[in-house]
C-alpha cells in the first residue's frame, strides 16, 4: 500500500526500560541494528500497527507497555534504488513512518525475537537514548535523529539515575559496562542530554 507519492506508511517503535534505555535490535543475518519498524496494512491505524508489529517483531503483547507519547507528523525517508527490488522501481520510494514510544511495564523475559515463523532481529540489547546512528543503514539516520528529537521531551523521568545522582554515586559505579558494540563518535542532535556514562547492558540472543 502506497501512498501517491511512493511511500509506504510505516510505524517505529522506541520501546524504553525504567532506565529510559531503549530497545536495540540487531537485524538477523546483518550488522546492522535499529529499532523496530514495519509497515500499516489497509484498514489499519498507526496505533493498530504498532501494537502488530511489537509482538511479530519482539513478542510484546499490548499490556506489556505504556504508550507514551507519538510524532505528530509523518516522517520520510527514501530507500535508494540498489535496496528496491527491480519490480518496484520507480514507484516505491521509501517509507512515511509515526513513531511511538513506548514504556515497557512487563520484564525483559516477555520480549521473544522468535514469536513469528519469520524473526526480524538474532539480537538485542538495551542502549543508552541516543543510540550509535553509525550502527544504523545510512538512508534512515536523519529519520531516526529526528524522531528522537521529537520524543525526548515525553522521556519519563528517570528516578533510577536521579536516585544515585541525589546521593552522589554516579550509576556507572554500579553497572557493569557493555561489551559486543563498537565504540562509535556520536554527534547529539540540537537539545540532546549530554550523556557522560557510557552504554550500559547486556546483549541478548
Amino acid at each position: 500500500m502506497l501512498d501517491r507519492d511512493g511511500f509506504r506508511p510505516n510505524v517505529g517503535i522506541v520501546l524504553l526500560n525504567q532506565k529510559n534505555q531503549v530497545f536495540w535490535g540487531k537485524r538477523i543475518r546483518t550488522h546492522s541494528w535499529q529499532f523496530p519498524q514495519g509497515g500499516i496494512d489497509r484498514g489499519e491505524t498507526p496505533e493498530q500497527a504498532m501494537i502488530r508489529e511489537l509482538h511479530e517483531e519482539i513478542g510484546l503483547q499490548r499490556e506489556h507497555v505504556r504508550i507514551v507519547a507519538r510524532t505528530r507528523d509523518w516522517l520520510r525517508y527514501e530507500v535508494p534504488d540498489r535496496f528496491i527490488r527491480r519490480d518496484s522501481r520507480g514507484f516505491y520510494k521509501g517509507q512515511k513512518q509515526i513513531w511511538f514510544l513506548l514504556q515497557l511495564v512487563g520484564h525483559d523475559w516477555d520480549l521473544n525475537l522468535r514469536a513469528t515463523s519469520h524473526p526480524e532481529f538474532d539480537a538485542w540489547r538495551w542502549n543508552d537514548y541516543w543510540v550509535p546512528l553509525d550502527a544504523v543503514v545510512e538512508f534512515k539516520r536523519e529519520v531516526y535523529v529526528t524522531a528522537l528529537t521529537e520524543l525526548s521531551r515525553y522521556l519519563p523521568r528517570n528516578e533510577y539515575r536521579n536516585r544515585f545522582l541525589r546521593q552522589g554515586i554516579r550509576p556507572l559505579d554500579l553497572e557493569p559496562s557493555c561489551s559486543g558494540m563498537p565504540d562509535a563518535n556520536i554527534e547529539l542532535p540540537p537539545g540532546a542530554p549530554l550523556e557522560t556514562d557510557p552504554p550500559s547492558g547486556q546483549q541478548h540472543v
